[in-house]
Protein backbone atom coordinates (compact mmCIF):
# COMPACT_ATOMS: atom_id res chain seq x y z
CA UNK A 1 0.00 0.00 0.00
CA UNK A 2 1.41 3.82 -0.64
CA UNK A 3 -0.37 6.88 0.02
CA UNK A 4 -0.52 8.44 -3.67
CA UNK A 5 -0.12 12.29 -4.31
CA UNK A 6 -3.43 14.52 -4.72
CA UNK A 7 -3.85 16.90 -7.79
CA UNK A 8 -4.81 19.52 -6.75
CA UNK A 9 -6.99 22.65 -9.37
CA UNK A 10 -5.70 23.64 -11.90
CA UNK A 11 -4.57 20.13 -12.74
CA UNK A 12 -5.50 19.68 -16.29
CA UNK A 13 -5.72 15.84 -15.59
CA UNK A 14 -8.96 16.78 -13.20
CA UNK A 15 -10.43 17.87 -16.46
CA UNK A 16 -10.20 14.64 -18.30
CA UNK A 17 -13.13 12.26 -18.43
CA UNK A 18 -12.21 8.81 -16.84
CA UNK A 19 -12.29 5.16 -18.58
CA UNK A 20 -14.50 2.27 -18.13
CA UNK A 21 -12.52 -0.07 -15.95
CA UNK A 22 -12.50 -3.34 -17.97
CA UNK A 23 -10.19 -5.94 -16.11
CA UNK A 24 -10.51 -6.44 -12.74
CA UNK A 25 -6.96 -7.53 -11.34
CA UNK A 26 -4.63 -7.40 -9.02
CA UNK A 27 -3.64 -4.00 -10.18
CA UNK A 28 -7.14 -2.50 -9.85
CA UNK A 29 -7.16 -3.99 -6.28
CA UNK A 30 -3.88 -2.68 -5.66
CA UNK A 31 -4.89 0.94 -6.92
CA UNK A 32 -8.15 0.74 -4.57
CA UNK A 33 -5.70 -0.09 -1.58
CA UNK A 34 -3.87 2.89 -2.32
CA UNK A 35 -6.70 5.42 -2.95
CA UNK A 36 -8.38 3.97 0.92
CA UNK A 37 -4.87 4.89 2.01
CA UNK A 38 -4.53 8.07 0.56
CA UNK A 39 -8.03 8.99 1.22
CA UNK A 40 -7.79 7.80 5.13
CA UNK A 41 -5.03 10.04 5.40
CA UNK A 42 -5.76 13.38 3.89
CA UNK A 43 -8.42 12.58 5.60
CA UNK A 44 -11.24 12.96 3.31
CA UNK A 45 -14.32 10.71 2.84
CA UNK A 46 -14.23 9.92 -0.72
CA UNK A 47 -11.57 9.77 -3.12
CA UNK A 48 -11.77 9.33 -7.00
CA UNK A 49 -9.13 7.75 -8.98
CA UNK A 50 -8.71 10.43 -10.93
CA UNK A 51 -7.65 12.78 -8.24
CA UNK A 52 -4.22 10.39 -8.02
CA UNK A 53 -3.67 10.75 -11.42
CA UNK A 54 -5.94 7.66 -12.56
CA UNK A 55 -7.81 8.60 -15.04
CA UNK A 56 -10.50 5.21 -14.46
CA UNK A 57 -13.97 4.90 -13.42
CA UNK A 58 -12.94 3.91 -9.27
CA UNK A 59 -14.16 5.49 -6.47
CA UNK A 60 -13.80 4.73 -2.93
CA UNK A 61 -15.79 6.45 0.15
CA UNK A 62 -16.20 6.19 3.78
CA UNK A 63 -18.67 8.25 5.62
CA UNK A 64 -16.78 7.15 8.62
CA UNK A 65 -19.75 7.28 11.13
CA UNK A 66 -19.21 7.41 14.89
CA UNK A 67 -18.84 4.47 16.71
CA UNK A 68 -21.32 4.35 19.03
CA UNK A 69 -19.84 1.21 20.74
CA UNK A 70 -16.02 2.77 20.66
CA UNK A 71 -14.56 4.25 23.65
CA UNK A 72 -14.30 8.24 24.02
CA UNK A 73 -10.79 8.88 23.07
CA UNK A 74 -8.58 11.67 24.88
CA UNK A 75 -6.67 13.34 21.90
CA UNK A 76 -4.01 16.46 23.60
CA UNK A 77 -3.13 18.73 20.61
CA UNK A 78 -0.78 21.63 21.69
CA UNK A 79 -1.74 21.69 25.39
CA UNK A 80 -5.44 21.75 24.29
CA UNK A 81 -7.02 18.35 25.45
CA UNK A 82 -10.10 17.14 24.01
CA UNK A 83 -12.81 14.35 23.15
CA UNK A 84 -13.88 12.52 20.40
CA UNK A 85 -15.67 9.88 19.60
CA UNK A 86 -14.06 7.72 17.32
CA UNK A 87 -15.07 6.74 13.78
CA UNK A 88 -16.33 3.29 12.62
CA UNK A 89 -14.74 2.51 9.03
CA UNK A 90 -17.03 1.53 6.58
CA UNK A 91 -15.07 1.36 3.12
CA UNK A 92 -17.37 1.04 0.18
CA UNK A 93 -15.64 0.48 -3.56
CA UNK A 94 -17.38 1.64 -6.69
CA UNK A 95 -16.35 0.72 -9.85
CA UNK A 96 -17.73 2.22 -13.19
CA UNK A 97 -20.94 3.65 -10.99
CA UNK A 98 -23.76 5.11 -12.61
CA UNK A 99 -26.75 6.85 -11.30
CA UNK A 100 -29.83 5.84 -12.83
CA UNK A 101 -32.42 8.00 -10.70
CA UNK A 102 -31.75 11.12 -9.40
CA UNK A 103 -34.47 12.46 -7.75
CA UNK A 104 -36.47 15.42 -8.60
CA UNK A 105 -36.07 16.88 -5.24
CA UNK A 106 -32.26 18.77 -4.52
CA UNK A 107 -30.77 19.48 -1.24
CA UNK A 108 -28.31 22.36 -0.91
CA UNK A 109 -25.04 20.70 1.05
CA UNK A 110 -21.59 22.07 2.17
CA UNK A 111 -18.96 20.18 -0.02
CA UNK A 112 -15.40 20.08 0.38
CA UNK A 113 -12.89 18.37 -2.25
CA UNK A 114 -9.42 17.10 -1.44
CA UNK A 115 -8.46 18.51 -5.05
CA UNK A 116 -9.20 22.02 -3.81
CA UNK A 117 -8.14 22.13 -0.71
CA UNK A 118 -9.87 24.17 2.44
CA UNK A 119 -12.48 25.74 0.17
CA UNK A 120 -15.90 24.77 1.08
CA UNK A 121 -19.17 25.82 -0.54
CA UNK A 122 -22.95 24.72 -0.34
CA UNK A 123 -24.09 22.81 -4.19
CA UNK A 124 -27.36 21.53 -4.93
CA UNK A 125 -27.48 18.47 -5.69
CA UNK A 126 -30.77 15.13 -6.07
CA UNK A 127 -31.43 14.48 -2.73
CA UNK A 128 -31.86 10.65 -3.52
CA UNK A 129 -30.32 8.22 -6.28
CA UNK A 130 -30.30 4.80 -7.48
CA UNK A 131 -26.50 3.79 -8.50
CA UNK A 132 -25.56 0.59 -10.30
CA UNK A 133 -21.74 -0.15 -9.99
CA UNK A 134 -19.34 -3.07 -9.74
CA UNK A 135 -17.71 -4.04 -7.08
CA UNK A 136 -13.55 -5.36 -7.22
CA UNK A 137 -14.87 -8.94 -9.05
CA UNK A 138 -17.01 -7.14 -11.61
CA UNK A 139 -20.41 -7.87 -9.88
CA UNK A 140 -22.77 -5.51 -10.87
CA UNK A 141 -25.07 -3.80 -7.51
CA UNK A 142 -27.77 -1.27 -7.41
CA UNK A 143 -28.69 0.92 -3.97
CA UNK A 144 -31.04 3.78 -3.83
CA UNK A 145 -28.93 6.37 -1.81
CA UNK A 146 -29.80 9.23 0.16
CA UNK A 147 -28.28 11.66 2.73
CA UNK A 148 -24.35 12.23 2.38
CA UNK A 149 -23.93 8.91 0.57
CA UNK A 150 -25.98 10.58 -2.07
CA UNK A 151 -24.17 14.05 -1.95
CA UNK A 152 -20.68 12.32 -1.66
CA UNK A 153 -21.38 9.82 -4.55
CA UNK A 154 -22.68 12.17 -7.05
CA UNK A 155 -19.64 14.55 -5.80
CA UNK A 156 -16.90 11.83 -6.18
CA UNK A 157 -19.06 10.47 -9.22
CA UNK A 158 -18.54 14.44 -10.69
CA UNK A 159 -14.99 13.79 -10.77
CA UNK A 160 -14.84 10.86 -13.23
CA UNK A 161 -16.84 12.98 -16.26
CA UNK A 162 -13.80 15.90 -15.43
CA UNK A 163 -15.81 18.22 -13.17
CA UNK A 164 -14.56 19.48 -9.78
CA UNK A 165 -17.58 20.93 -7.13
CA UNK A 166 -16.64 24.61 -7.29
CA UNK A 167 -17.49 24.24 -11.29
CA UNK A 168 -20.68 23.93 -10.20
CA UNK A 169 -20.66 27.21 -8.20
CA UNK A 170 -21.44 30.43 -10.26
CA UNK A 171 -18.36 32.21 -11.68
CA UNK A 172 -17.84 34.81 -9.20
CA UNK A 173 -17.95 32.36 -6.31
CA UNK A 174 -15.59 30.23 -8.41
CA UNK A 175 -13.23 32.76 -9.16
CA UNK A 176 -13.32 33.76 -5.22
CA UNK A 177 -12.79 30.01 -4.27
CA UNK A 178 -9.50 29.98 -7.11
CA UNK A 179 -8.24 33.49 -5.73
CA UNK A 180 -8.37 32.45 -1.92
CA UNK A 181 -6.67 28.99 -2.87
CA UNK A 182 -3.48 30.93 -4.70
CA UNK A 183 -3.50 32.82 -1.50
CA UNK A 184 -3.18 30.14 0.63
CA UNK A 185 -0.82 28.37 -1.83
CA UNK A 186 1.61 31.51 -1.66
CA UNK A 187 1.39 31.30 2.24
CA UNK A 188 2.46 27.71 2.32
Amino acid sequence: MAIREILEVPNPLLKRVSDPVETFDDELKQLVEDMFETMYDAPGIGLAAIQVGVPLRVLVIDLQPDDPDAEAEVCNHGGHEHTHQPTKKEPRIFINPEILDPSEEVKAYQEGCLSVPEIFAEVDRPATCRVRWQDLEGTTHEEDMDGLMAVCIQHEMDHLNGIVFIDHLSRLKRNMAMKKLQKMRAAA
